[in-house]
C-alpha cells in the first residue's frame, strides 16, 4: 500500500515540475521570438485625403475627419495656420476635439490637453499627437502623412 501512495505522488511531483520547467522554457523563448519576428507594420490606407474647402473651416476652429480608417483633426488657428493632427488620444485612444475659447486640442475621457503643435500639456497622455502635413491646392485641404 505504501508504494501506492509514492507512486501517485511521485507522479504529481513530476507533474507539477514538468509544468514549471515548460513555463519557464516559454517565458525564456518569448522574448527571443519576438526580437526575431519583423514588427507589425503600419495600416494601409491611403497617403493623403482632402479634408474639405478652405472657405468651410473659419479661423479659430477645428473639425474631426476621417484618415483611412482613423479619426483627425483638422485646426485653423487664430492666426489662420493649418494644421493636422491623428484626433486619436494617445492615452487610451478617445476622439480629440478642438476648443477655440482657449486655442487646445482636448480629450473628453480624462481632461487631457495638447497644444497646437501636439504637444501634451496637461492630462495623462503619455505621447504627444501624431502630427499630418497640410496643403492647400486649388482651394481645397489636403492632409498627408508626415
Amino acid at each position: 500500500m505504501e508504494n501506492v501512495g509514492n507512486g501517485k505522488r511521485r507522479k504529481i511531483l513530476q507533474f507539477l515540475l514538468g509544468t514549471g520547467v515548460s513555463a519557464s522554457f516559454i517565458t525564456f523563448l518569448y522574448p527571443i521570438i519576438a526580437f526575431l519576428l519583423p514588427p507589425k507594420t503600419r495600416a494601409s490606407g491611403p497617403n493623403y485625403v482632402e479634408a474639405g474647402a478652405l472657405q468651410e473651416l473659419p479661423v479659430n476652429s477645428g473639425k474631426v475627419f476621417q484618415f483611412g480608417s482613423q479619426p483627425s483633426i483638422l485646426v485653423r488657428t487664430a492666426e489662420g495656420e493649418l494644421r493636422a493632427f491623428n484626433a486619436t488620444c494617445t492615452h487610451l485612444g478617445c476622439t480629440v476635439q478642438y476648443v477655440p475659447e482657449s486655442k487646445v486640442i482636448w480629450c473628453p475621457c480624462h481632461n487631457g490637453m495638447f497644444d497646437l503643435h501636439g504637444r501634451v500639456i496637461a492630462g495623462p497622455a503619455p505621447r504627444p499627437l501624431q502630427e499630418h502635413k497640410v496643403n492647400v491646392l486649388e482651394g481645397k485641404i489636403i492632409v498627408s502623412r508626415a
